[in-house]
This record gives structure tokens, C-alpha cells and sequence, in this order.
């Protein structure tokens, strides 16, 4: 979202600041699990039970977990990682229709610019953790992949939850994208589809301790 009213200079400060705030903010989280879903999604949904569980698995294994901030999903993961021994982050962003901040965060950061914010989330990922979701949801997954598959970031897992919603995605994507040249067979193995928490939680613990927490200890 773009002020019409600010010069094209002071506008380029302003993302600078929102940039410096955030790292400076978040520069001794080091690594965390962002886990992405629909705001639409509320407690009556099962996938807001499935990422509140989540969350507290990651959370109770020692991994930070970060969040869009909102309701819906990001609620359940945010309120399953508090107090659970890690951090649970918002990265909040600022919308037309007003997206109030949920209430289960440690941290909370606003941003105004999608692009500094998305710079946020893969900055520090270990793993994406994504449920159902819309536009956002399929914005976050897509850029997770293009950056693994075009060696602009390290791989890391990316976990579909709920085969059931994403399955038309990844019939769509073999029986045209790849039928068609457009991505390569290795490419659909970029991502993990499925409907348990305990396996979800399992693929990014066992990533971050062989390929991340085993590194740093080296």
C-alpha cells in the first residue's frame, strides 16, 4: 500500500526504516517456522486446532514460530506456541480492511510494505508449515518455492497440511505445469504434502536439528 501523498525519496527511507526496525527486532531470533493459513479459517475450523498443535510442538522442541499476525490460522499457531518455551512472533501487516493483531505474541511487528515483510519471513525460516489458505497463503508458498528452486535460499521444508484442500493444486501443477515444460519432475519434490501434525512437526524438527542446530554447532 503506497502513499500517493509522499515523495518518491522520503517513500524509500520509510521502507529503509521498516526494514532496520525489523531486523534490529528480531536479530536474536535467529531461526523459526513460519506457519501460513487463511484468516477466515476461525476455531470452528479444525485446521485452527491442527496449527494451534502445532505450534506448541514446535514451540515445546525449541522453535521460534512466526506468523502473519491475524486471526484465522495465524491465531491458532501464535496461541500454540506461547508460553510453550519458544518465541511466538507476529509479523502483522497493515490493510485497507483493518486486520487487528491476534493477542498471542511475544513479538509484535507492523509493517506497511508486503516486501519488507516478506524479506522478514525468509530471513529467518527453517521451514514453511503451510494449511489452507487464499491469494496470501498461495503468494507465501510460491515464493518459498521459486527461491529453493533457483538456489536463492538454502532448501528447507515446505509442508502442505491437508491433502484433501491442496491435492487439485498438485494434480493441476503435474498434469499441466509439468506435462508442459514448465517445471521439472525434481521441482514437485520441493514440497510435503500431509494431514498429520505429528508428521509436520516431525519432517521440520528432524530438518532443523540435522541441518541447521548440527551446523552450528560445527
Amino acid at each position: 500500500m503506497f502513499d500517493k501523498k509522499m515523495p518518491e525519496a522520503w517513500r524509500v527511507l520509510r521502507i529503509q526504516s521498516e526494514m532496520v526496525d525489523g531486523i534490529e527486532h528480531l536479530t536474536k531470533i535467529a531461526h523459526a517456522v513460519n506457519i501460513f493459513g487463511s484468516a477466515r479459517l476461525g476455531p470452528d475450523s479444525p485446521y485452527y486446532e491442527q496449527a494451534e498443535h502445532l505450534g506448541c510442538l514446535l514451540s515445546r522442541a525449541g522453535l521460534n514460530v512466526i506468523t502473519g499476525g491475524g486471526p484465522g490460522i495465524m491465531e491458532g499457531a501464535n496461541k500454540g506456541a506461547l508460553g510453550q518455551g519458544a518465541r511466538s512472533i507476529g509479523l502483522n501487516i497493515t490493510l485497507p480492511q483493518e486486520q487487528k493483531p491476534n493477542t498471542f505474541q511475544d513479538i509484535s511487528l507492523d509493517f506497511r510494505y508486503f516486501f519488507v515483510r516478506k524479506f522478514m519471513f525468509m530471513k529467518h525460516a527453517v521451514a514453511f508449515a503451510i494449511f489452507p489458505g487464499g491469494f496470501g497463503t498461495m503468494d507465501e508458498l510460491f515464493e518459498a518455492l521459486t527461491l529453493i528452486q533457483t538456489g536463492k535460499s538454502e532448501p528447507f521444508p515446505v509442508v502442505l497440511i491437508g491433502s484433501g484442500y491442496w491435492q487439485g493444486l498438485i494434480d493441476w501443477m503435474r498434469a499441466t505445469m509439468l506435462s508442459e515444460g514448465c517445471i521439472s519432475q525434481t521441482d514437485l519434490d520441493l514440497f510435503v504434502v500431509t494431514d498429520s501434525i505429528d508428521e509436520a512437526a516431525r519432517i521440520i524438527i528432524s530438518h532443523y536439528r540435522s541441518h541447521v542446530a548440527g551446523n552450528e554447532d560445527e
